[in-house]
């Protein structure tokens, strides 16, 4: 589709996108996805057992925290300089490809890292450019699709997402401990997802003259502004919490397979998990986004989903063995995926300024990055400091996540 000269980068999109922009959206998600989630899963913590099998859990909480603290900042600075950059590839481009080239330098340092220090700095520069690269790409959702297709387009950009989770988790299980080869297949991964969206974004640049003039202090105050707006306040809340649920019930799931379940070959039980996850949510993913743009309501979708959801936690909360785990799995991927498509939808329909649409959905995606920081400080305290730690800990996910349930009928705008 070829956009029109006169057409601005700030106009609300009208025309459907076709398959193949999709389709690189898609496989920028994959790539993304799997350069998180396969370290996340299993190779951070294989290395932390390598360090120091002890203190793997310590290990892990404190390199994903601090990862995830470098997310918070990543995610809306590098969102708000694409909403200012004046490339002739356009605004999203060259931030997908910056931040796949860091995502990957830190990848591969991480082959070689000496100890917990250097593991932790050198993670801090995968989700700096990971992060980067996706302000860049949830933007140019907004950018480029219409509200009618918003829940399509998100649901198959999630779709994306768990798809990179898949591929992340494969690559961990198929090296069999070899967690430098995994990291070194991931950043392949990485970088060959964002090939296609580099020739096929048809990303329109922004004009000149639409560039404000730049102040440090609008610039600063730009970053809290949304939330002048209760309505993207209800939403970043919704999905705060959501993701906290759903982080304390994925993160610690290899040490769960093994302390609690006695499972035998914890990682591989963890592609397993991840594999019957992955294939609910794509489903889900799918049909929500379908649904909600053909009925054009998303609260209701949000609800059960986010009830769903919980239920999951509270399955593995009660039922801590290799059956119950499989359930858990299926049920959180069948509310995960409805989530993440028609959620998005609906931020997406809370943003307050064309111009700031970079920024506005880095500021959202804080709420999926503050629960990686907050979350692992949780779950280490809830499974180390008291027996059964693994049931009070699914019981305290399980409820987090219904908040989230709770908070979305706050959102007036949006049905």
């Amino acid at each position: 589709m070829n956009i029109p000269p006169s057409a601005s980068a700030l106009n609300e999109p009208v025309r459907n996108v076709r398959h193949r922009w999709t389709a690189g959206v898609v496989l920028v998600n994959v790539g993304i996805n799997a350069a998180f989630f396969g370290p996340l899963q299993v190779l951070l913590g294989q290395q932390a057992i390598y360090f120091d099998a002890p203190q793997k859990e310590a290990i892990l909480a404190l390199v994903t925290g601090c990862g995830a603290a470098v997310s918070l900042v990543a995610n809306p600075l590098f969102g708000a300089f694409s909403d200012r950059t004046l490339s002739r590839f356009g605004r999203r481009v060259p931030w997908v490809l910056i931040g796949a080239l860091l995502g990957t330098i830190g990848l591969l340092g991480l082959t070689a890292a000496p100890g917990v220090a250097a593991m932790t700095a050198l993670w801090c520069l995968v989700q700096l450019g990971c992060n980067g690269a996706v302000a860049a790409i949830t933007a140019a959702i907004p950018d480029r699709v219409p509200v009618r297709q918003r829940g399509t387009v998100g649901g198959l950009a999630s779709m994306g997402t768990t798809a990179g989770i898949l591929v992340g988790a494969g690559v961990a299980a198929a090296v069999a401990g070899n967690f430098a080869l995994g990291y070194i297949i991931c950043a392949a991964v990485l970088m060959l997802g964002i090939v296609m969206y580099l020739f096929t974004s048809q990303d329109q640049p922004l004009d000149p003259s639409l560039r404000p003039p730049f102040s440090l202090r609008g610039f600063i105050v730009g970053f809290v502004r949304p939330f002048a707006f209760p309505d993207f306040c209800w939403a970043w809340l919704t999905r705060f919490l959501v993701n906290v649920g759903t982080h304390l019930v994925t993160l610690y799931l290899l040490f769960f397979l093994s302390d609690a379940v006695h499972y035998p070959d914890p990682a591989f039980g963890v592609l397993i998990l991840t594999g019957i996850y992955a294939v609910t949510t794509l489903v889900t993913a799918v049909i929500g986004g379908l649904w909600t743009d053909r009925v054009g309501k998303r609260k209701p979708f949000v609800i059960g989903s986010s009830v769903i959801i919980a239920l999951a936690a509270l399955i593995l909360a009660f039922f801590p063995s290799w059956p119950g785990a499989l359930v858990g799995a299926a049920v959180l991927g069948v509310g995960y995926g409805a989530y993440l498509a028609v959620d998005f939808a609906l931020l997406t329909q809370v943003l307050p300024f064309a111009a700031d649409r970079g920024k506005d959905m880095g500021v959202i995606n804080v709420a999926n990055s503050l629960p990686q920081v907050i979350a692992p400080a949780v779950a280490w305290l809830l499974v180390t400091a008291v027996d059964g730690g693994y049931l009070l800990l699914y019981i305290v996910a399980a409820g987090i996540g219904l908040l989230g349930a709770v908070f979305v009928v706050k959102i007036k705008s949006v049905d």
